[in-house]
């Protein structure tokens, strides 16, 4: 026989609300644009920001300041940190985590926005097969219209954070 305890609980969570995302709208010529709820009421002013790479606000949504520099911003508007810049775009996902910056110090953060290794590193890779290549110490060269990371003091962490072997 099956507990109805357990499937009181299970039919409970399975009945909880939807966390409520919001949709990505933009105003006018210049493409400014904020975020409205699901009835279309403004939750983050349209025109607050210069660009949205977020269509959906669920976790957190990159955006691109009036003064610039792409940041991640939470529901309620607030920024959280500064959103690593690769060609052309905030840094993209990378086996679920994506580069941010801090006081000119690369960290990752997850799918939900949430940091999960605080900016420490000079330079930084993105995660693949569960490690990135990082170093404290780094040098920007340029090379055409990017910039290349060198350094020799290179090594590999895991996604807490930790060193590892390479």
């Amino acid at each position: 026989m099956k507990n109805p305890f357990i499937i009181l609980v299970l039919l409970f969570i399975g009945c909880q609300p939807a966390e409520p995302a919001y949709l990505l709208k933009t105003e006018d010529s210049d493409g400014r644009c904020g975020y409205v709820d699901a009835a279309g009421k403004p939750v983050i002013p349209v025109g607050k920001y210069q660009f949205c790479f977020t269509d959906t606000l669920r976790h957190f949504a990159a955006v691109i300041k009036p003064e610039g520099g792409c940041v991640a911003i939470d529901k309620t508007g607030q920024e959280l940190y500064e959103i690593y810049w690769y060609d052309n775009g905030p840094d993209y996902f990378s086996d679920g985590l994506f580069r941010i910056k801090k006081d000119d110090k690369i960290g990752y953060a997850d799918e939900q926005g949430k940091i999960v290794i605080a900016p420490q590193f000079a330079c930084a890779e993105p995660f693949e097969n569960g490690k990135a290549r990082v170093t404290l110490n780094c040098t920007l060269v340029p090379d055409g219209e990017m910039s290349v990371m060198e350094s020799s003091e290179w090594f590999y962490i895991d996604k807490s954070g930790k060193k590892i072997s390479d």
